[in-house]
């Protein structure tokens, strides 16, 4: 209405008919598609930009082996690069998302009146192509009341902090004195207001915090969907702080986070050192048992044995097992227990997606292709986007 009147002062009645056949609730469900549009792209973007820097980290951090987790404990080595990726393509999940919501966006409710249509005949796919959407919605009715795309747009950002949460819980214990796998960087830590001698790692754990924030986000919103009636009704005037914010914390996030990654610094002898104790290679052990004939559960059962004896003894493990090998196959020598070496162990995990140096070097090819082909996409996205402000003025 503000629109109309500062048009009507400056030109006259001719102002008057701009309000001819729309009504404010289409011309709001477009602008709401228009925004979220262009956010999506401004996250991409941001996401991007993450998936690079976890990618060159990736390649700087060739050969480096370090301790694989399950349930925060000990399990097998992994290389570095390996364990990065994984946050790779969680983001890679989450951009996929987002192009999939950006599809479902573009597309033009204008032209559906207050919820029945409206009486003059208009193009509604004319309008649609100058605003470089992709088709029109088709029932006036959901048109003016749908807001699923605002949902899906606030579940895919949620999903984005859900995946910057779990690196950030990782950075945040990694930089403690008991992993120190990683050093924070002076510029992007906080100190202590009481202990001179603390770096802490602020920054990890306010992004951790804020994906809370974001799932709320998410919940006010599909709280506020639930149960409405149709067509359009004024609760749906409460959607636009909530999605505001979602989109403000995770581009915010993203950025930050990027930014960090850049900047730490990994301590990859104390990773190598932590990925030799902890019987790591227990598992090559049942492995290679079952070579020898045995049944793989009943392997498993035996090395089991050998490391409630050992008590987490590396070096006892080590004699137990030669022990047992020698039991199993007579011709087998001690030397032949290099197998457990953590470089032995890595590289006999090359089935695809692997841990080995030839998995990760095929995967690593893999999202390089998928990051080029992501950045065309967003590409054309925004040139589509460029021409539509250029026409608007």
């Amino acid at each position: 209405m503000n629109v109309e009147s500062a048009l009507t002062n400056m030109i006259g009645d001719a102002g008057a008919k701009l309000h001819t056949g729309r009504s404010r609730n289409d011309q709001v469900a477009l602008d709401m598609r228009l925004f979220v549009r262009e956010a999506l792209l401004d996250t991409v973007s941001e996401a991007l930009d993450f998936q690079q820097t976890v990618l060159t980290r990736a390649k700087e951090a060739s050969g480096t082996i370090m301790p694989g987790y399950t349930h925060v404990q000990h399990a097998q080595p992994i290389l570095l690069a390996h364990h990065l990726l994984a946050h790779y393509w969680r983001l890679e999940r989450d951009i996929s998302r987002m192009f999939d919501c950006y599809s479902r966006t573009n597309v033009s409710p204008l032209g559906s009146g207050a919820l029945a249509g409206v009486w003059h005949r208009i193009d509604r796919k004319l309008v649609a192509d100058m605003l470089g959407l992709d088709g029109i919605t088709e029932n006036s009715i959901d048109s003016v009341s749908d807001r699923d795309f605002v949902a899906e747009f606030a579940f895919s950002l949620s999903m984005i902090m859900i995946h910057l949460s779990s690196l950030c819980e990782e950075l945040i214990y990694w930089s403690s004195s008991e992993f120190g796998f990683v050093k924070l960087p002076k510029n992007l830590s906080g100190g202590s207001s009481m202990m001179p001698q603390k770096w802490n790692p602020d920054l990890p754990e306010l992004v951790r915090g804020k994906s809370g924030r974001a799932v709320g986000d998410l919940v006010a919103i599909l709280t506020l969907m639930k149960s409405l009636p149709l067509a359009y009704n004024r609760d749906l005037q409460e959607d636009k702080e909530n999605l505001f914010d979602v989109f403000d914390t995770v581009e915010a996030s993203l950025h930050a986070l990027t930014d960090f990654l850049k900047e730490i610094e990994f301590d990859r002898v104390r990773m190598r050192r932590a990925a030799e104790v902890g019987l790591m290679t227990a598992t090559d052990l049942a492995d290679l048992l079952t070579t020898l004939g045995i049944p793989f559960r009943k392997a498993h059962g035996i090395v089991k044995d050998l490391a409630i004896k050992a008590d987490g003894d590396d070096k006892k493990f080590i004699r137990l097992a030669n022990e047992v090998l020698l039991k199993n196959k007579k011709e087998l020598r001690t030397s032949d227990l290099n197998f457990l070496k953590v470089e032995r162990a890595v590289e006999r995990r090359g089935s695809e997606g692997g841990t080995s140096k030839a998995a990760v070097s095929k995967q690593m090819a893999k999202a390089v292709s998928a990051l080029d082909e992501n950045k065309e996409v967003l590409e054309r996205l925004r040139v589509q986007i460029s021409a539509v402000d250029k026409l608007l003025g």
